[in-house]
């Protein structure tokens, strides 16, 4: 009798344990968090340790028939020193080669920050953020050389208006700015809004504004039609809040751009991950619209 309740008891145990084995991937796929659609050019709303090279290859026809082309780079690394604080720095470097003239190459400023983030539940999540920039860019002071003035100018507009503190490479700019997310089910949508405040602090012979006001905003939705590839679009907004001289018209005032493409994302075996993207933009108003701008972002991150 003994021997068949020890039999009978080993059986239970043996059922237990196929059924934990079972279940166990299961469970562990439940327990993964939902996928998140990565903006292309909002900040994410997490803190990650990843380097990030990311290219706006942009054409333009600031006279009718006559194409410029402008390169704009940019590469970050991020690295999280708390589950939720991730410290950054990113430069950048822009070439532009006009149909007319020299064509110049420029290193902007670099800026360095912090992205703080703050995860609500398992689908939202705020993230606050705060940068700055060191106004050591090429082009800077009261003689710059003109075709690297007129590339790392260009630069802006190829990267939609959104990284305007890099290329004010005579000003020293401060941003703070909040982002929010909802993922749920593949689904992506994320807000965002910076505040850019702008103060000279060389170069007062060609620019006579001492401080400046800017405001950058955008929407990004991204779903997931395949586990390694998700569908990205966002609308990006930037507002001077100030007047600078610049501003000589209503339509220089802002800049409203749309972008949408493809990103992949891929696991190495007990390696990082790949997120590399494609999208393309294009300007729905002026001053943007008038000039034909047509831009293609290579976008490269390595999450670690």
């Amino acid at each position: 009798m003994s021997s068949f309740v020890l039999r009978s008891t080993g059986r239970v145990k043996a059922a237990l344990l196929a059924a934990v084995t079972l279940l166990a991937p299961a469970a562990s796929r439940a327990a993964a968090p939902a996928p998140y659609s990565l903006p292309w050019q909002l900040r994410p709303t997490a803190a990650l340790n990843v380097v990030r090279s990311d290219t706006a290859f942009a054409l333009s026809q600031p006279v009718e028939g006559e194409q410029n082309l402008t390169d704009a780079f940019m590469l970050l690394a991020s690295y999280k020193v708390l589950p939720q604080l991730a410290p950054f720095v990113r430069f950048g470097a822009v070439h532009h080669n006009p149909a007319r003239g020299r064509s110049g190459t420029s290193f902007v400023n670099p800026a360095l920050g912090a992205t703080y983030a703050i995860p609500f539940n398992e689908s939202l999540r705020l993230a606050l953020f705060l940068g700055f920039t060191v106004p050591v860019g090429m082009s800077g002071g009261n003689e710059p050389d003109a075709a690297v003035a007129t590339a790392t100018r260009s630069g802006v507009l190829a990267r939609s208006a959104m990284d305007n503190a890099m290329f004010a490479v005579n000003d020293f700019t401060v941003f703070p700015g909040v982002g929010l997310s909802y993922v749920s089910g593949g689904f992506t949508a994320q807000v965002e809004a910076t505040v850019l405040q702008l103060t000279r602090v060389r170069g007062e012979a060609v620019q006579p504004d001492a401080s400046r006001t800017n405001f950058t905003s955008g929407l990004h939705l991204g779903y997931f039609v395949l586990p390694v590839m998700s569908l990205g679009g966002e609308v990006r907004y930037q507002r001077w809040l100030s007047t600078p001289a610049s501003v000589t018209s209503p339509e220089l005032r802002d800049n409203l751009t749309v972008a949408i493409g493809p990103r992949f994302h891929i696991k190495l075996k007990d390696g990082p991950t790949l997120r590399p993207g494609l999208a393309y933009a294009f300007a729905l108003d002026a001053p943007m619209s008038k000039q034909k701008y047509s831009i293609l972002q290579l976008d490269i991150p390595i999450a670690f």
